[in-house]
């Protein structure tokens, strides 16, 4: 049964998603590394594909930017279409000293200034994480693919200009990146008993003015890419 935002039946979906945050990455994706890839949405231009990588059934859904989006599209993945885990491959903003252009972060956890997890009305404060099976597997197959990442706390933020910038407060509590969508990615993958990971390229360091275009941001962060369908390789040897 289809839902208001996404137009799949059911068993269109695989039960592994990697999720970018632009349609058109989603669309790059299947189009240069899915065999067989058949689009099964495009309800608000949100495409979304289901083919094969390596022989296993693969989606790449696009969630839109923000957690409001990425938290409806992933609960609707987990909820009504029986997702088991999500790859999020997105792009955040380089926070540390030591993070730079195009660099791969694996987010471990992720900070918060959003009110999402109010939701489960929790007597304290929820820390969302990623899951670990996920985050270990990323992270061997990264050594095997001779491709550095970081991993660590990212900033899932509900705000993209802000002034003055609160990034170097963060900074000093050794978060690597931030990005908007990571926290609400989590909070529902725990709510749902299912998985999830962010995986994300540094596309700018706002903190020293360096940026890439949109156009390098939806199709030559590749080695994100590969790493994230290696990495569902992996889990299902």
């Amino acid at each position: 049964m289809s839902t208001p935002h996404n137009a799949a039946n059911p068993g269109d979906i695989a039960e592994t998603v990697l999720m970018p945050g632009d349609p058109l990455r989603a669309k790059f994706i299947a189009e240069h590394y899915l065999k067989n890839a058949m689009c099964y949405n495009t309800v608000r231009g949100m495409y979304g594909y289901t083919g094969t990588y390596a022989g296993i059934p693969v989606s790449i859904q696009g969630s839109g930017m923000g957690m409001p989006s990425i938290g409806i599209y992933s609960y609707e993945l987990y909820h009504m279409y029986g997702v088991k885990r999500i790859l999020r491959v997105g792009t955040a903003g380089g926070v540390a000293d030591h993070i730079h252009l195009r660099d791969i972060v694996l987010g471990q956890a992720s900070c918060t200034d959003s009110n999402y997890a109010a939701q489960y009305h929790l007597p304290g404060t929820y820390a969302p994480i990623a899951s670990f099976s996920l985050l270990e597997a990323a992270a061997q197959t990264a050594r095997e693919l001779h491709l550095p990442v970081h991993v660590g706390n990212l900033l899932s933020t509900d705000v993209f200009y802000q002034e003055p910038s609160p990034l170097p407060q963060w900074a000093a509590m050794d978060v690597l990146a931030t990005e908007m969508e990571s926290a609400a990615l989590y909070m529902n993958a725990a709510a749902a008993g299912a998985e999830a990971l962010c995986i994300v390229t540094v596309s700018d360091c706002p903190l020293r003015n360096e940026f890439t275009t949109a156009e390098e941001r939806q199709s030559t962060f590749t080695d994100m890419m590969q790493l994230a369908l290696e990495t569902v390789k992996h889990i299902h040897q």
